[in-house]
């Protein structure tokens, strides 16, 4: 596969492409479109390359816009060839992702949706939120748009079923109830002999009512209720009564549209006067659960097929939930689709046209629901394309920010936000020991910047650096030694001379740029570029001050009679903080493992008199 970041000199390709078909295999494989910058425009597969690259340039009038506006703009083509269609498939959704090309049908709302997780491979199961899916004997029910009402079913659902609500680390580690058990929304598990048959009652409940079931479940225990009145178990019936109304009130915005309990996901197109709309159904178990929209400007049915096999790769990504059926239009490759989905799911998926009126009315409605799909305004990253007057859109920012104490412990911190929203799992801290002693900011975003190229993609869109002119410079000319095609847009954001209504009048600066950018003060793309600053601020100064504290307290704790580095990581493990550590009991600490009655006693008396 090729790099993005290419050892060569970049020479512009201004003449038109022309198409040689001797050029190019009659085989399976992939063809990357490229304009006079030598940025992929377009991602494609193809069984047969050289007979689908010859589609594109010859004279034809049955192109549809989009592809003539790509066809004009393409100077070069390169191919990855595959074994097979299938590889090709997936290399081409894993390019589309990497690369995000301008003319391909991009998922930016690729955010993982929430699931709720029963994990009943555990002795005691709890219920739980997640955002992805992994092959570990958990049953997940979902996917819900809405985090906020998730969590607030969950809540509702842990007031009255008494499920344990903490951690296996904090269950395993625990050695009284905790609140949850003091106000009745836990049994204790953790410390106390729980009825096991009691505990999984509980647990069939939930299952049933996640799974569709609530109208049996509601039947099952209003009976159970009744029961308990007819024997004055008036507290008993309390809380039947209580779980019958969170049952209700948690399935009360569902409907039952489809008479079977497979789950399905149901795809629709719909042409509207601006582009092509996308609406997905989600049902489960029978039940509408939600629903979601997408919207591409300027597409046309005509592509429905590219939109629909593209979309549906890319969505069902890797730790989504991908159900048992997917209802797509007629005219979607299905078997491709379905082998590489069968896969990733573990289990057989089928896509297919509606078989059941009832499916087709679900399809119907699922049109509806593209067609009301809109363009949304622009973004945060086409505003700044617009404003900072970028080569690209920047879907993916990387700021950085340098930091040392004293000149000790310099540390470059890196923060990355992906279509305006924080990507936290890509922050990242850099040291550098051969900077030890140095308070020189700009040889460490140098040395950031060409260990960045070393790390590999993703690749960032926009590099940001808290800093001004000077810091920019050092980032630019480390980049221009590793590579020679400089494919980064970069920009530095520094502190004004001024305030204004008591915020930073905070300025841009941008490579080749005298003056700083025109960006007022308080408008959504300083605003934005500011939060993002101040977040790799905080970022890097949070790291490493609990880097330096941990320091201090590792040498005040190995310092005590009894404790050795060992000993310190147990604590650590064990308590999270030294106040927590001061406070701990002699039982708690006799339960660290190899750590005997006499040890105890010794690293207890030692706390003692650390925290005194």
């Amino acid at each position: 596969m090729k790099q993005i970041l290419s050892k060569k000199k970049h020479t512009a390709m201004s003449t038109q492409f022309k198409f040689f078909a001797a050029d190019y295999p009659d085989t399976p494989g992939v063809y990357l479109m490229k304009n006079d910058r030598g940025t992929i425009i377009y991602v494609g597969k193809a069984k047969r390359l050289r007979r689908r690259l010859a589609s594109y340039f010859q004279k034809s009038t049955g192109h549809t816009p989009k592809t003539k506006a790509l066809v004009a703009k393409v100077r070069k083509v390169d191919v990855l060839l595959t074994a097979t269609e299938k590889e090709a498939l997936l290399l081409e959704s894993g390019l589309i992702k990497k690369h995000r090309p301008r003319y391909n049908v991009v998922l930016k709302d690729d955010k993982q949706y929430v699931l709720f997780k029963l994990d009943k491979q555990s002795r005691f199961p709890r219920l739980t939120v997640t955002r992805k899916v992994l092959r570990d004997g958990a049953v997940y029910f979902g996917p819900f748009t809405s985090g906020a009402a998730a969590r607030s079913t969950r809540k509702l659902l842990g007031k009255v079923f008494p499920l344990r609500k903490c951690s296996d680390h904090a269950f395993n580690n625990r050695v009284r109830p905790c609140l949850y058990y003091d106000i009745h929304q836990c049994l204790g598990p953790c410390v106390l002999d729980v009825d096991r048959d009691l505990y999984n009652d509980y647990v069939r409940r939930v299952e049933m009512l996640l799974s569709g079931k609530s109208s049996e479940l509601v039947s099952t225990l209003e009976k159970r209720m009744e029961a308990a009145s007819k024997d004055l178990a008036f507290e008993k019936a309390a809380e039947l009564r209580d779980q019958i109304r969170a049952i209700k009130k948690t399935v009360e915005g569902q409907v039952a549209v489809i008479h079977d309990n497979r789950d399905r996901d149901i795809v629709g197109l719909a042409q509207t006067d601006d582009g092509l709309g996308l609406g997905l159904l989600f049902v489960r178990q029978g039940r509408l659960l939600d629903q979601k929209q997408f919207f591409w400007p300027g597409l046309t049915l005509e592509e429905g097929p590219e939109v629909v096999q593209s979309f549906l790769l890319q969505f069902y990504g890797k730790g989504r939930f991908i159900p048992s059926v997917i209802v797509a239009p007629h005219d979607v490759e299905e078997t491709l689709l379905s082998e590489v989905l069968a896969e990733r799911r573990n289990a057989p998926v089928r896509i297919a046209p509606p078989r059941s009126s009832q499916e087709k009315k679900l399809l119907e409605l699922a049109r509806a629901v593209a067609f009301q799909a809109k363009e949304k305004k622009d973004t945060i990253s086409v505003r700044l394309m617009k404003k900072l007057k970028l080569g690209v859109e920047p879907f993916r920012i990387e700021c950085v920010d340098a930091s040392h104490l004293g000149g000790k412990d310099m540390r470059v911190g890196q923060v990355v936000f992906e279509d305006g929203r924080r990507n936290k799992e890509a922050s990242r801290i850099y040291s550098f020991p051969e900077l030890e002693g140095s308070s020189d900011d700009y040889a460490a975003l140098g040395a950031w910047a060409k260990r960045r190229v070393e790390s590999g993609p993703p690749w960032p869109d926009l590099v940001l650096i808290d800093g001004g002119r000077g810091q920019l410079s050092a980032v630019e000319a480390a980049l221009t030694e590793c590579v020679d095609d400089m494919c980064w847009e970069l920009a530095a954001i520094a502190k004004g001379p001024s305030r204004r209504a008591g915020e930073l009048d905070d300025l841009i600066f941008r490579p080749g740029r005298k003056n700083p950018m025109p960006l007022k003060g308080g408008s959504p793309e300083l605003l934005f570029l500011q939060m993002v600053r101040d977040t790799a601020h905080r970022f890097v100064l949070g790291k490493q001050r609990r880097s330096r504290k941990k320091t201090v307290l590792n040498s005040q704790l190995t310092s005590l009679s009894g404790v050795g580095p060992k000993t310190a990581r147990l604590l650590w493990d064990r308590f999270g903080s030294l106040a927590s550590m001061t406070g701990a009991s002699l039982a708690e600490i006799r339960e660290l493992p190899g750590v005997g009655k006499k040890k105890a006693e010794q690293i207890h008396s030692a706390l003692q008199s650390l925290r005194h």
